[in-house]
């Protein structure tokens, strides 16, 4: 049928707990169906729809999912993410997706499905897709699973100046001085052509991963690399996609824009004050566990706090969350994301080792802390 018009088609929508539901179309025309009893998706009952489509001979099968995700004020006036209609607190971790045979690569689908199940199993419901994109299925994992997804885009750009971008931008966080984004040669995207493909890049990405129901915040830029046009950018996102939450700037360099303010601090007291957008931490923590014969390197290691036995570093875990994240929840702090899920190459701040063998922090303690995140 391809190249035709005006073809007709039979859909079919099932579930577990329903009758099947069937109605029919017509190409190039929207096609209705009806969900009586609807059943909403979250990461505690990731409730899926299966969907049948046939036309003539040809057939295809996919699923769906009915979730809403937005910011609204909650009963006391602070801006919060609402989920299904709800304020729902995102507890989540930060994921760069390296992996010790395949760097960029994951081994296989397991592997994939490890790495998400174990973050749900310490009480985590958002993860932070970190300046990458994954495979098609590690989304549908999330789907099926129930993770909550941030989705940086790929920043990309020309080498940025790292004074100004790192140490000067957390001096600058830490005295709460918002710099503009109009210094294009420091922050690596001074190339006309970079700034085209960028938003290009950006919106394929979102037309990419639109259907998925995971996916619930973009991500545009991350700590200054390669950011240019912060306001346009999110424009831009905000037109291919208004159903999703935008985080303009990660980290520093925010310019006022998307529905986040959102936060990188991993030397500084936290004092959070409501203000019209939500706000989340959305990197914090990165404490460091080197584990003999399942690192990259046995030297040259990296990390925000280093520690010696996992003891030490479940306590210090214990101890942030209760000191930074807890206090702030009620001043109005929406989501959290913690630096990392594993470690990556000579970074050992990972709850995971590289080789995924070992769980550094000890698990009670992080789901136990984890249960101590809500509204």
């Amino acid at each position: 049928a391809a190249g035709r018009k005006d073809i007709d088609y039979d859909v079919t929508v099932t579930a577990r707990t329903m009758w099947p539901l069937k109605t029919a179309g017509r190409t190039g025309r929207p096609c209705m169906v009806r969900i009586p009893h609807m059943r909403n998706w979250s990461p505690e009952d990731p409730f899926l729809y299966d969907v049948h489509i046939k036309m003539g001979n040809d057939s295809v099968e996919s699923y769906f999912a009915m979730r809403k995700i937005e910011m609204k004020n909650d009963k006391n006036g602070i801006p919060r993410i609402f989920l299904n209609n709800k304020p729902y607190f995102q507890k989540g971790v930060l994921d760069q997706g390296y992996w010790p045979d395949g760097l960029y690569t994951p081994p296989c689908d397991e592997a994939m499905i490890y790495d998400i199940q174990k973050m749900k199993d310490l009480g985590f419901n958002m993860i932070r897709k970190h300046i990458k994109i994954e495979p098609q299925r590690w989304y549908y994992h999330c789907d099926r699973i129930g993770m909550l997804v941030w989705q940086d885009m790929v920043n990309g750009g020309r080498e940025y100046k790292s004074w100004y971008v790192t140490w000067l931008a957390t001096a600058m966080e830490g005295t709460h001085i918002r710099a503009k984004d109009t210094r294009l040669h420091l922050m690596g995207r001074q190339d006309p052509t970079g700034q085209k493909q960028f938003e290009s890049e950006m919106k394929e990405t979102i037309r990419r991963l639109y259907n998925h129901p995971s996916v619930v915040t973009w991500v545009i830029f991350n700590e200054g690399w390669g950011q240019f046009k912060t306001r346009k950018m999110t424009d831009i996102a905000l037109a291919e996609d208004h159903t999703r939450l935008i985080d303009s700037a990660s980290g520093w360099f925010d310019q006022g824009c998307g529905d986040i303010k959102s936060i990188h601090d991993y030397f500084f007291p936290l004092n959070i004050t409501p203000e019209k957008r939500v706000t989340a931490l959305t990197e914090f923590g990165g404490y460091s566990l080197q584990i003999p014969k399942h690192s990259m390197y046995e030297k040259d290691i990296y990390g925000y706090k280093i520690f010696k036995r996992k003891k030490d570093l479940s306590r210090a875990y214990e101890k942030l969350i209760k000191k930074l994240v807890i206090p702030n929840i009620s001043r109005g702090l929406s989501a959290t994301v913690y630096t990392q899920l594993s470690d990556i190459e000579e970074e050992v701040n990972g709850i995971l080792s590289y080789d995924r063998k070992i769980v550094k922090i000890d698990e009670n303690v992080v789901r136990e802390w984890n249960e101590k995140l809500h509204f």
